[in-house]
């Protein structure tokens, strides 16, 4: 079966770092691009990046550009969201999920989700 496990939440105060993990199972992970997908009270759930695992190409969100690195160990198959100078308005449930080809430009393309991890910045 496949499988996303995300990890690597918590609560952190406002300027501080946190790293998210998404352990992925069950598919061709270099055949894959793995993005990261946030949801905050009251918000509709937004990209926040996505890395393409067969060639390690990279995208971000505006508002985390400079703060946050994705990055992936694909001897491990996990995926890893480096979060720094967290604000308040980055708390939200954290998901990762999987797209297969090029379906990683639309969050209608990712087939696979991870259960979320929440992420709490106070201020």
């Amino acid at each position: 079966d496949v499988q996303l496990q995300a990890c690597g939440g918590g609560l952190v105060q406002a300027g501080g770092s946190l790293r998210l993990s998404c352990a992925a199972s069950g598919f061709t992970f270099d055949d894959y691009a793995i993005g990261w997908f946030r949801q905050a009270p009251g918000k509709e759930r937004e990209a926040v990046s996505c890395i393409i695992n067969s060639d390690r190409s990279t995208y971000y969100q505006d508002s985390v550009k400079g703060r946050f690195t994705i990055s992936s160990d694909n001897a491990k198959n996990t995926v890893y969201l480096q979060m720094n100078s967290l604000k308040p308005e980055d708390t939200a449930v954290y998901y990762c999920a999987a797209a297969a080809g090029s379906d990683y430009v639309s969050e209608k393309g990712y087939d696979y989700w991870g259960q979320g991890t929440l992420v709490t910045v106070s201020s």
